[in-house]
């Protein structure tokens, strides 16, 4: 028999640990609307927001919108982490790129995001092109400071012994740098995420308002877990205080089992 001591440590490896404040979050709200403490108008306790769900789900509106939203996250997340990536590996690189480009980045860094929207509605109209390129956008500005912060804190004895081997310019970037700056990209791609799902309507349905917002957080949030367990395979060559912890844990799991 596996002992609970193994049975707990899996689940809370396994984020499980993470549904018990979102589910006491969710049970409060439910409680607050049913007696009247949160105007239902303004904030629609749980049970009615799933029903709302639910009705898009059997009219066969919700997966159609669900599936264009993706599509528009999807393209937007591509097209701002490939700009970023280029251009944080250009001007992590190079002193010359970086004192170019990286005072125009910085200063369009502090604009906030939907302070380019009605520009965007202005150049690119109202329909695909101007969401999917604010989209773009919000991904772009982590994504692209943990790249080239990730290649200047390259420890500079792997680029001498790099260089000593014969290799630079595009070769140095491609096979030491980036591979040394990986960690920090995938948590810039992870801060990324957190600036996809920007989607907006105005229905004039709390419920549906709400809905709409659930979706978003949890599909965000299985996009970041499904991000950081393929992280977990290129980095695993990282001696990191996490992965320590992880195969000290695993290491113990047999030690316990032998005792049971």
């Amino acid at each position: 028999m596996i002992p609970s001591a193994r049975i707990g440590r899996l689940a809370l490896k396994g984020g499980a640990v993470g549904l018990v404040l979102p589910l006491a979050l969710l049970a409060l709200w439910e409680a607050l609307s049913r007696f009247g403490i949160a105007p239902r108008n303004l904030l629609p306790p749980p049970s009615v927001v799933a029903k709302a769900l639910g009705d898009l789900w059997i009219a066969g509106e919700l997966w159609g919108h669900i599936e264009i939203t993706l599509l528009r996250v999807a393209l937007g997340f591509f097209l701002g982490t490939v700009a970023a990536t280029v251009l944080g590996a250009l001007t992590g690189y190079s002193p010359l790129w970086r004192r170019l480009l990286d005072p125009l980045l910085q200063a369009l860094r502090s604009i906030p995001s939907i302070a380019w929207v009605p520009l965007f509605v202005l150049w690119l109209g109202i329909f695909e092109a101007s969401k999917v390129t604010l989209i773009a956008v919000g991904a772009f500005f982590p994504v692209y400071l943990n790249t080239m912060a990730g290649i200047q804190q390259v420890d500079r004895k792997l680029v001498e012994v790099a260089r000593i081997h014969g290799y630079g310019g595009v070769a140095l970037v491609w096979r030491v740098l980036l591979p040394a700056m990986l960690p920090a990209y995938v948590t810039g791609l992870r801060g990324g995420l957190g600036f996809l799902l920007i989607d907006g309507q105005q229905t004039g349905r709390p419920a549906h308002i709400i809905a709409a917002i659930l979706l978003f957080a949890l599909f965000g949030k299985l996009s970041d877990v499904l991000l950081a367990a393929l992280s977990r395979r290129f980095v695993a060559w990282q001696d990191s205080f996490e992965s320590a912890e992880e195969k000290k844990a695993d290491a113990a799991d047999p030690a316990r089992l032998q005792t049971v």
